[in-house]
């Protein structure tokens, strides 16, 4: 499906089309959802979960990248836009879903965002963690694609102060993407967006995968 090794050396891949069978289903699921978010957290919409489990295509990549027990545990819906032209800083992806907060060690602080409870977990629950965008419109360069710091994901848990450094240092991946296409990338690599210099529609769907089993009694809160 994908070469594993070129996934370990830059931390993100490319597949081409993957998902474009499965847009229109997907749009149906988020058609009546808020537009135009920087970033609606999804869990418990109805139709949403067969089209990313492992039977699917997208669940599939995912369990290529990481066994077969791979489970979509957080989708977020992004919409941007000509009126939500926002940018985003270089920065990891720290923390993780939960059903129900349990206090565990090495798991900390806890938030909630959009209602919903999350953690800062191990690093090495990240470490054996991918990310799928799925692209809903096309990103060309004017319309702020995701960038990546190539091979950042190998450095763990990057002390915010020791950011711009590596990423000065870093090889920058620039995700263009087509209708359909995904981005399966490390959940902990660094990556960033800069606000759109030809602005147009560029819904993402992006969702979480792991394979491992939370400790204690926690519970991924899933999509």
């Amino acid at each position: 499906m994908f070469d594993l090794e070129e996934l370990q050396r830059t931390g993100a891949v490319r597949l081409p089309h993957l998902a474009l069978p499965l847009l229109s289903a997907i749009e149906a699921v988020t058609r009546d959802l808020p537009a135009e978010r920087a970033g609606l957290r999804l869990n418990g919409q109805p139709g949403l979960r067969p089209l990313l489990d492992h039977r699917s295509l997208i669940g599939q990549a995912a369990c290529h990248a990481l066994g077969a027990d791979a489970q979509p545990v957080r989708a977020l819906l992004f919409d941007k836009s000509e009126r939500t032209n926002w940018a985003l800083g270089w920065h990891q992806d720290r923390t993780i879903c939960v059903a129900e907060k349990m206090e565990t060690p090495g798991f900390g602080p806890w938030t909630i965002k959009q209602g919903m409870l999350h953690v800062s977990p191990p690093e090495s629950i990240l470490r054996d963690m991918v990310t799928l965008r799925i692209h809903l419109d096309a990103v060309p360069e004017t319309n702020a694609p995701l960038l990546v710091a190539s091979g950042s994901h190998r450095l763990g848990r990057i002390p915010e102060a020791q950011v711009a450094a590596i990423v000065e240092q870093s090889k920058i991946l620039t995700c263009l993407a087509e209708r359909g296409d995904v981005w399966l990338y490390s959940t902990l690599i660094l990556h960033a967006s800069d606000s759109a210099t030809q602005p147009m529609h560029r819904r993402v769907l992006q969702v979480d995968y792991s394979a491992l089993a939370l400790p204690h009694g926690l519970e991924w809160a899933g999509v």
